[in-house]
């Protein structure tokens, strides 16, 4: 990390509607997340705000975590998607909204997490083996949805591949 980007003001917190154009543009850069329509993250940031954080760099967008309270287990905090902007990445903004958002999210009494991930994702396996170890907890994976349950993408013929269930409990509350 050079001088220059340790002193970066960084701002971590809530998204608002205004920022729902900004999570599809951070999405849609990243080349490998499955991007939404816009209208989903602006509704995104208006119902899902306290369970996802966004991430400005020197007043810039630079990344977005968006997650949600399972409505069948609200001890469950479910993320959906972790965006960093190219131009930010290698800095460790994932693992800064990460913990901040896990922070945030087990003050109000989750204690478990759950997100999906595919077999070639290393980068998103470290980070949330690296949420694991920050709560002395361990971290699962079990099949979740195989790849013939996505439809195929048309032309190319590509496929989705499998998304594998990652789970990460107990989640301790800051302080405890």
């Amino acid at each position: 990390m050079s001088d220059q980007q340790s002193n970066e003001l960084i701002i971590l917190r809530s998204p608002t509607v205004a920022d729902g154009a900004d999570l599809w543009r951070l999405a849609e850069g990243t080349g490998v997340l499955d991007t939404n329509t816009p209208y989903a993250y602006l509704l995104w940031a208006r119902d899902f705000a306290e369970t996802s954080v966004i991430a400005e760099v020197e007043g810039e967008p630079a990344g977005f975590i968006t997650g949600f309270r399972k409505p069948s287990d609200p001890s469950t905090l479910f993320i959906w998607q972790v965006a960093v902007d190219s131009r930010f990445r290698g800095r460790g903004l994932a693992k800064k909204m990460l913990f901040d958002l896990v922070d945030r999210v087990t003050a109000a009494g989750a204690s478990r997490l759950e997100t999906t991930i595919t077999m070639d994702n290393e980068a998103s396996q470290a980070l949330f083996a690296a949420l694991a170890r920050a709560h002395g907890t361990e971290m699962s994976r079990n099949p979740l949805f195989t790849a013939d349950l996505f439809p195929s993408s048309g032309e190319t013929g590509e496929e989705h591949a499998d998304e594998d269930l990652y789970t990460v409990e107990p989640l301790q509350a800051p302080g405890s």
